[in-house]
C-alpha cells in the first residue's frame, strides 16, 4: 500500500494505469467474474475493498488512510470507470455513512442513558467516528476531483450518483461534508431533468442518454477545489518494518536457498 500512494503522486502513472487493459482477474474474489479491466478499475476496486473490510472488521487507521490517500491522488485521473467500479465506490461511501450514522447514534443513546463509558470505550467510539468522518469526506472529494476533471468521460459515475440520489441528502447539513455535496447536485439537478426530458426508463437507454449530454457538459460550470494531493512521509522507524519485509521477499522468490535456522532478521516460516 505504501508503494502504491507513493506510485499514486506520479500524474503520468494516475493517467497511464487508466490506459492500461488487464484481463481474466481469477484472484479478485467478487460476486461477479472480471472478465476484462483496466489496471486503474482493478487499483480502485482492490482498495475499495480493503478500506470496506477495515471499516466493518480489522478498524486499522493507517490501512484506512493510505487507502483513502492513494485513490485521492488518483481521483483527477479516474477515466471512463466502468459500471461496476462506480457501484463499488458508492457503495463504500454508503457502508461509511451507514456506520457513521450508527455510531452517531450510539454514542447519543449513551449520553441520554447517562452510561458511563470507561475511558478506553468512550476513546475509541470517538476515534472510530473521526476517521469514518475524515474516510467519507475523502470520497466525497474523489468525487469532486473525477467530476471536475473527467466528467465527460465517466457516464458511469454519473449513473451511480444519480440511481443513489438519496444517500447525499443527508450530506446537506453537515458542517464537514456540506461543501462537497454542491458539485453533486448540480450534477443530479442537471442530469435527472435531461433524463425526465427523454422519457427514457431502461437502465441502457438511461446511461446513453447520460453518457451523450456529459460529452456537451460545461467544465466550467462546477465548482473548483484545491487538488488532491496526499505524500508519503517516511516514519522515523520505518527501517524496522521494510529492511524484513525486504529480505522476507528476496528469500522467497529469488531461488537461492537460504537456511531457515539461520535467519534472525525475520521469522522465516511465516
Amino acid at each position: 500500500m505504501i508503494v502504491l500512494l507513493i506510485l499514486s503522486e506520479d500524474n503520468f502513472f494516475c493517467r497511464l494505469v487508466h490506459e492500461t487493459t488487464v484481463k481474466n482477474i481469477d484472484w479478485y474474489q467478487s460476486d461477479r467474474p472480471l472478465q476484462e479491466i483496466t489496471l486503474g478499475g482493478l487499483i480502485i476496486l482492490v482498495c475499495v475493498k480493503t478500506v470496506h473490510l477495515n471499516t466493518v472488521k480489522m478498524r486499522d487507521r493507517y490501512l484506512h488512510q493510505n487507502c483513502l490517500a492513494a485513490l485521492a491522488n488518483m481521483s483527477a485521473g479516474f477515466r471512463d470507470l466502468s459500471a461496476f467500479v462506480c457501484q463499488k465506490i458508492i457503495g463504500l461511501l454508503e457502508t461509511m455513512t451507514r456506520r457513521h450514522s450508527k455510531l452517531i447514534q450510539m454514542m447519543r443513546e449513551n449520553a441520554e442513558e447517562c452510561e458511563d463509558l470507561e475511558d478506553s470505550q468512550g476513546y475509541d467510539l470517538h476515534q472510530d467516528i473521526t476517521a469514518l468522518e475524515e474516510g467519507i469526506r475523502t470520497i466525497l472529494e474523489m468525487i469532486n476531483a473525477c467530476l471536475i476533471h473527467n466528467l465527460r468521460n465517466n457516464s458511469h459515475l454519473v449513473y451511480s450518483i444519480l440511481y443513489n440520489r438519496q444517500l447525499f441528502e443527508q450530506f446537506h447539513n453537515h458542517p464537514m461534508f456540506q461543501d462537497l455535496v454542491w458539485n453533486v447536485y448540480m450534477v443530479i439537478n442537471h442530469f435527472s431533468t435531461l433524463v425526465q426530458e427523454a422519457k427514457v426508463t431502461s437502465v441502457d437507454a438511461v446511461h446513453e442518454t447520460i453518457a451523450k449530454a456529459a460529452i456537451q457538459w460545461p467544465t466550467d460550470k462546477l465548482k473548483k477545489f484545491p487538488e488532491l494531493k496526499f505524500k508519503y512521509v517516511e516514519d522515523e522507524n520505518t527501517v524496522d518494518f521494510f529492511v524484513p519485509y525486504i529480505w522476507r521477499l528476496i528469500t522467497q522468490t529469488n531461488g537461492i536457498y537460504f537456511p531457515s535456522e539461520n535467519i534472525k532478521l525475520f521469522q522465516a516460516n511465516n
